[in-house]
């Protein structure tokens, strides 16, 4: 269709636009346009067939041509003025009058074309339907009601009846141009010129690339209440209404709230307005004052180029001399702070001290202390058994105990008490008296607390059985002792020594009575018997010599030993231990009283007197101490003395055939307990009270110290292949060395459970046994291997009981068979037994 034609000056006409901006402007600002319009719409009838162009906002050909004829009035194009209510509605109201004659006069002229049908129809569309007319109808109304004088209203008519075709101008284009235009004004040629409103650049403004999801406009949801959808998207189709939920399910977003919730509902979709993680961060941020966005305000300059013109970047010139010579003024420097140093004014490691205020300080009652992080191995502190009812100063009746129930808990003992207190019942709490367990309940509740674990520690989940080794069964190791089958009586007292001589048919034994016997060893019979203790003297030790068809047996009394040939044995036995004997008279001085010997010589050889020469006794060996012990050598022509009191002379070595006696050491290293040679090298074993030294006497030297870890040791034996010792000690421990392998021991026993007096290796068979206090003896086996890459194997067979426990005192010697697999023991009760498989 061709434009209207202005009465007057012209109107700039607007741009053309596509058809899916026509269609969003016209939707969006439908509801203002109709707002400004409401004076045209109350005169103009709905009814009426008004043609409208909705591609281009103008009116058909033959309206213009009826506006044309009507008279023009230079009051059309008057300015007014926004503040005056009569003034503001002016121009208005004259457009609107103006705008329904005209119309109506086209509306008759198109009845009589063809094809303006479709015009009609459209601006029919535009307006609406019946509801919408009404509602327009209510807003001129309330305008026309404004005006409150009556003369006024006529004055408005008037006025709008006049500028008709004035007002025409301000009806051009579309409704998105008249929601544009603010007002109109005569320009610079006499043409009117429209005043444009202020554009607000937001994200709804025409130069927004931004696509709306529903295109309702500016329309608000509410129109939409009694309606399925919420609008209508970019393809007309019905935007549904989101589904909301119960009561109950709203309670339930109120009380969890899902990230990123605001509150807010979205205008265009009616859903939950929710923020995203940056949206959120960027909302704290301005919320702190800080940069919104990732720019670092802080960040140091560069300094790409310098600041600075160089000449010459490089230069070849020398160095100064100024850079070589060590500065007098730095020197000074440096002295000074070492002067202050070494007087005491400067102290370069002194370690800070904290503040007093800055010192931690933790309250370890306190209730409210900082929860500690959750760990998996961390356990709470026992928290106080809350209180019940029957602890209330005032508890229920049922609570109450009874007289008996009262009597009952007074003849219970404490410990056997279920509760510490008898509910009582008080008629207010001022009468309640002091609590007697107050300070009992926070001592044991200091004592829980420091008590408590706090660190839980996983245990090891171990068969006990798998720990122990797999060890052969004592079945496959015999032969070994068993039982007693013999016993061997006859002492008075304790019983201290036993010996058996290389042929295994003669049992020796000494005691507390101070008597030396010989017994028959299958039968048990007594054979032979010497006193050679004086003033009840105890034997302490007896030994056979090693020597095969010797017959030699040495005793320890006092500080006397005594080297007997018993009567047992044949005449060629007798003979052949008699030449042994005197063969050193020659080499020995001569033999004087036992009462004219120097005290200050170490050991004197003596004959004895005719009572002892009658007993069997051939030599007296007098020594300075008490004689706690004899070794033979494996050879029979030295043996050891050991007396513990005797300091430097503690040990002493004696020489059968020269009547020799010579100490090896010149100083005592603690308090000697035994000493005994290698099976078959020439070295010295000597045991202290904490340690066993083995000596070298071809080089006269120390080679070794073993370290059992015993307190005390009471005795060690050398195992026959000379590489293994066992010790017993008197705090109830047996230790196996392995030589080659450590000074410390290789396996402890502990199976006494009182001092261990005794301990003896097996000349010939893989057996070792201890003896203690407790009564017991324990038999084990141990097998040495030739291959250095085994240990040796240890494993326990059996425990012989039998002797009794007097005053303390158990088995006090053992010695073993040298051929069979039988164990001699004696004791504190008289006694001496054979064990036997």
């Amino acid at each position: 269709m061709a434009k209207r034609k202005l009465a007057g000056a012209k109107k700039p006409a607007a741009k053309p636009q596509t058809s899916a901006q026509g269609t969003g402007n016209r939707q969006g600002s439908k509801l203002a346009n109709l707002q400004r319009r409401a004076p045209r719409l109350l005169i103009m009838d709905a009814d009426e067939d008004n043609e409208y162009d909705d591609n281009n906002g103008f009116i058909d050909d033959e309206a213009e041509e009826a506006e044309e004829d009507e008279p023009e009035d230079e009051s059309d194009l008057e300015e007014y003025d926004g503040e005056d209510v009569s003034e503001q509605f002016e121009g208005l109201l004259d457009g609107v009058i103006s705008d329904s004659e005209s119309e109506d006069e086209a509306g008759d002229k198109a009845s009589e074309g063809d094809g303006e049908e479709n015009d009609a129809d459209e601006r029919t569309q535009y307006f609406g339907e019946d509801d919408e007319i009404e509602e327009h109808e209510d807003a001129a109304e309330v305008i026309i009601n404004s005006v409150s004088d009556d003369d006024e209203e006529d004055e408005y008519l008037s006025k709008y009846s006049a500028a008709s075709d004035a007002e025409s101008l301000s009806s051009i284009s579309s409704d998105q141009e008249d929601s544009r235009v603010a007002y109109y004004t005569t320009g610079a040629d006499g043409k009117p010129r429209p005043i444009y409103h202020e554009i607000d650049p937001h994200y709804s403004s025409d130069d927004s690339d931004l696509e709306d999801v529903n295109t309702i406009g500016k329309v608000p949801l509410s129109a939409y209440d009694e309606y399925p959808h919420i609008g209508y998207d970019i393809n007309g189709k019905r935007i549904m209404r989101p589904a909301t939920g119960s009561a109950l399910d709203s309670l339930l977003d109120s009380i969890e709230v899902p990230e990123g919730w605001t509150g807010l509902i979205d205008k265009e979709s009616g859903a939950d307005l929710k923020l995203t993680k940056e949206e959120l961060e960027l909302v704290k941020k301005i919320q702190l004052g800080e940069n919104a966005g990732e720019v670092d305000p802080y960040e140091s300059t560069i300094e790409w180029f310098s600041s600075k013109t160089e000449i010459m970047g490089l230069s070849a010139a020398p160095e100064p001399k100024r850079r070589f010579v060590p500065s007098k003024y730095e020197a000074k420097r440096i002295m000074k702070i070492v002067r202050a140093i070494r007087e005491g004014r400067i102290s370069p490691n002194k370690p800070k001290v904290r503040p007093e205020d800055e010192q931690p300080v933790y309250d370890l009652w306190a209730d409210d202390l900082q929860e500690q992080q959750p760990h998996v191995m961390h356990i709470p502190a026992p928290k106080v058994a809350k209180p019940t009812n029957d602890e209330s100063y005032n508890p229920p009746e049922e609570y109450l105990p009874s007289e008996e129930e009262i009597n009952a808990w007074n003849e219970t003992d404490e410990m056997d008490r279920e509760t510490d207190y008898l509910p009582r019942k008080f008629s207010s709490l001022r009468t309640v008296p002091r609590y007697e367990n107050f300070v009992r309940e926070r001592f044991e509740r200091s004592l829980d607390l420091y008590l408590a674990p706090r660190v839980r520690r996983n245990k090891l989940n171990i068969d006990p059985d798998s720990l122990l080794p797999k060890l052969p069964s004592p079945q496959d190791l015999r032969p070994f002792p068993i039982k007693c089958s013999v016993t061997y009586r006859g002492h008075k007292g304790r019983v201290r020594a036993v010996s058996v001589d290389s042929s295994g048919l003669w049992l020796a034994t000494g005691g507390d009575d101070g008597t030396v016997r010989i017994w028959e060893v299958l039968t048990g019979r007594e054979i032979w018997k010497a006193t050679v203790g004086d003033n009840d003297e105890a034997v302490e030790s007896v030994e056979w010599s090693p020597v095969k068809d010797s017959g030699i047996l040495a005793a320890s009394a006092g500080e006397k030993i005594f080297l007997c040939l018993p009567p047992i044995f044949d005449d060629e036995t007798e003979v052949t231990g008699q030449e042994l004997l005197a063969a050193g008279w020659g080499y020995a001085a001569q033999p004087a009283p036992v009462e004219q010997i120097n005290k200050e010589q170490q050991c004197k050889w003596i004959k004895p007197s005719e009572k002892l020469a009658s007993q069997g006794v051939d030599v007296v060996i007098v020594c300075r101490k008490t004689v706690k012990q004899i070794a033979w050598h494996r050879r029979g022509d030295y043996f050891t003395g050991v007396s513990p009191e005797g300091a430097n002379m503690a040990v002493l070595v004696h020489q059968i055939s020269k009547h020799n006696t010579q100490s090896p050491f010149r100083k005592s290293k603690g308090i000697i307990q035994r000493a005994q040679f290698h099976p078959f090298k020439p070295m010295l074993y000597v045991a202290t009270q904490r340690y066993v030294r083995i000596y070298d006497l071809s080089t006269q030297s120390l080679t070794k110290a073993l370290q059992p870890g015993a307190r005390w040791l009471s005795s060690f034996d050398i195992h026959p292949q000379g590489d293994n010792v066992i010790t017993g000690s008197y705090d109830k421990r047996v230790t196996w060395h392995d030589l080659d392998l450590s000074t410390k021991p290789y396996r402890t026993l502990r199976y006494h459970t009182r001092a261990v007096r005794d301990v003896r290796f097996h000349t010939r068979l893989p057996l070792f046994c201890s003896a203690s206090d407790d009564g017991h003896i324990n038999v084990f086996h141990g097998t040495v291997y030739d291959d250095l890459l085994r240990n040796p194997l240890l494993v326990p067979l059996k425990v012989l009981k039998g002797h009794t426990v007097v005053q303390s005192l158990g088995v006090l010697k053992v010695a073993w068979h040298p051929k069979e697999a039988w164990l001699f023991s004696v004791g504190a009760d008289g006694t001496a037994k054979l064990w036997t498989s």
